[in-house]
């Protein structure tokens, strides 16, 4: 009987096999060396409706143009809704692979590389995404003059046309133009940015002069707060939002069982990877980082999730050199405009570069939430969901508490909360964090490396910015090497979680955070900083080795570990070595049981 068990499971997974297709692009006309963009689309076009595909790509440098992509608006969350021209729109597949074997796919001006939408088991794997011309502007300083506060930069290394205009630079790229906007400055020795870096932050107002030189040099002066050192490389990358965040690297849409494995992403108009909504997702060697001939990547993070839910796994990455975030993992608030009776709320989502999300669908649990508090007051259930425009949506839900609360509301929803593994990854030498984490699931961030120009690990939430939801209920950061983080300012911790408020907005009566645990990690410290926490319930802090570093200017007067608000807390075996002033433990009156045993140093 076993024998004929195990016959019919061979020839059934034969049987699948035979049905799995190999397409090689080739055999289409699609050949490096020349855009492929409309055959491209009309290959993938062709085979909507089969099963387990492989689109295979003989290894080269391929090129997509926008003018001949298909076109559709699209909203992106976290980057700017639009009209996108979309080069390889991969939608309602389920088995597929797009293979390049080692290739190249080379893009060229606002187009959107690769679109994963409603569909179910997809494999990115081994190629490079990037553009001709990078959405970063570089600009380097050549010379420098303290007395008159100006500098002489050369722009893009010579390669790429800009031009000066009404005491403004605008640089040209392929057909449109880029104003400063935001920007940071970079240190070309360390490759990250620059100590106190907001000194050298680039204000074209006021008494500031902007004045072209030749074709590939200007003098700026009276741009910055002081004047950058000879070697500072600037990273300009147009406003947001609204202007620098239109063109993502890869988005992954309403989708399951997405892997993405050995993929490098030199640059990107927005995030390398944006995820939303979408259920289990695993990247393994996604390199994120800049070309050798370049000192940027992204124009903001490297990879961002939102409303997903199931596994996030990220292990093996490289993630370098972007505008923003290593990692962000949230959900999301959408602000309570009106009760309207029968259950239903007319319900809007406030931050212009989340208009058009899906918040939630029919059979989702969802928070009814104080936005003054930012603490959950009644879960229910969606039943109905009418969406009037990008902005507003009717939401009808299948009970209420007997009295409706008052006061401010929003809703959570609690059904998309994605676990996290995240294991052997470096972030790196980016713009802002390593990592924000906050999500209800199981975390576990394990063996990485952090070293980022704010916090290394950011554990917040928020009613009234982003609107990004929600507090962690079980996070574990071990064995992790956090290397000189929060260059920035000197101000920033390895690990601060904290919700944000804002002044009119108040602490509840339950704490935000629960159970996290920051243990036997390795950190190389300036500052002596460790761990800042308010609203945490169940706080862990053990078993940790801070070293003195001297890489930036040593010293600080902030706590080495803060609590506010906190309640459970233990702080034990932690080691301080070599710190030349008293380091200490701050806590606020309204924290409670705060164990404090075998620490050194501090």
């Amino acid at each position: 009987m076993k024998r004929v068990q195990i016959l019919f499971l061979m020839l059934l997974a034969f049987a699948i096999n035979t049905n799995a297709q190999k397409i090689n692009v080739a055999d289409y006309g699609i050949e490096p060396g020349k855009d492929v963009t409309l055959e491209v689309n009309q290959l993938i076009e062709s085979l909507k409706g089969k099963k387990d595909v492989t689109l295979f790509f003989p290894k080269g440098q391929y090129e997509f143009y926008p003018e001949n992509a298909i076109e559709q608006y699209r909203a992106v969350t976290n980057h700017d809704n639009s009209l996108k021209r979309l080069a390889i729109p991969i939608f309602g597949f389920e088995n597929f692979t797009l293979d390049g074997n080692g290739s190249t796919f080379m893009f060229h001006g606002k187009i959107c590389p690769i679109t994963v939408e409603g569909s179910t088991n997809t494999i990115l794997k081994n190629f490079t995404i990037d553009w001709e011309h990078s959405f970063v502007n570089e600009m380097k300083v050549l010379e420098n003059n303290t007395k008159e506060n100006s500098f002489i930069a050369e722009i893009n290394e010579g390669k790429f046309d800009f031009r000066v205009e009404d005491n403004q630079i605008l640089f040209q790229h392929y057909d449109w133009e880029d104003v400063i906007g935001q920007n940071i400055a970079f240190d070309s020795k360390t490759k990250a940015p620059i100590w106190h870096t907001r000194n050298y932050s680039l204000n074209n107002k006021g008494k500031s002069k902007v004045e072209k030189l030749d074709n590939s040099r200007a003098k700026f002066t009276n741009i910055t707060k002081v004047t950058p050192p000879v070697g500072t490389i600037f990273a300009t990358y147009g406003p947001s939002p609204g202007g620098n965040r239109f063109a993502q690297a890869i988005h992954l849409d309403r989708s399951k069982d997405n892997f993405i494995e050995n993929v490098t992403v030199y640059a990107a108009g927005g995030m390398a990877l944006i995820a939303e909504r979408c259920e289990n997702i695993t990247l393994n060697k996604l390199m994120v980082t800049s070309r050798d001939d370049r000192n940027f990547a992204t124009r903001a993070d490297a990879t961002h999730f939102l409303g997903c839910k199931g596994l996030i796994k990220i292990e093996n990455c490289l993630l370098e050199h972007m505008m923003d975030d290593g990692v962000n993992v949230h959900g999301a608030y959408i602000k309570v405009e009106k009760y309207m009776g029968e259950n239903t709320f007319l319900c809007e989502i406030s931050h212009s570069q989340q208009w058009g999300l899906v918040f939630a669908e029919p059979g989702d649990k969802i928070m009814l939430t104080s936005r003054e508090t930012v603490l959950p007051i009644y879960e229910t259930s969606v039943t109905k969901v009418k969406i009037l425009n990008e902005k507003r949506v009717l939401i009808t839900v299948s009970d209420l508490p007997k009295k409706m609360p008052t006061g401010p509301l929003s809703f959570e929803n609690i059904t998309w909360n994605p676990d996290l593994i995240m294991r052997n990854n470096t972030i790196r030498e980016n713009r802002a964090r390593g990592a924000l984490i906050t999500t209800k699931g199981n975390v576990l961030i394990e063996n990485n490396y952090f070293s980022s120009q704010m916090h290394g690990i950011l554990i917040e939430g928020d009613n009234k910015a982003w609107y990004e939801s929600g507090g962690v209920r079980n996070i574990t950061i071990t064995n992790n090497i956090f290397d000189n983080v929060g260059y920035g300012s000197g101000e920033h911790y390895p690990l601060y979680a904290a919700p944000l408020f804002l002044p009119n907005q108040h602490i509840g009566d339950e704490k935000y955070h629960h159970n996290i645990t920051f243990s036997n990690n390795k950190i190389k410290s300036f500052n002596g900083l460790l761990v800042h926490a308010f609203s945490v319930k169940g706080l862990k802090v053990e078993g940790n080795e801070v070293e003195l570093s001297d890489k930036y200017p040593i010293g600080c007067d902030l706590p080495t570990i803060s609590l506010d608000y906190c309640e459970d807390v233990s702080i034990q075996k932690n080691k301080f070595e070599n710190y030349t002033w008293p380091l200490k433990i701050e806590k606020t009156d309204n924290s409670t049981n705060i164990k404090v045993k075998g620490n050194k140093g501090i």
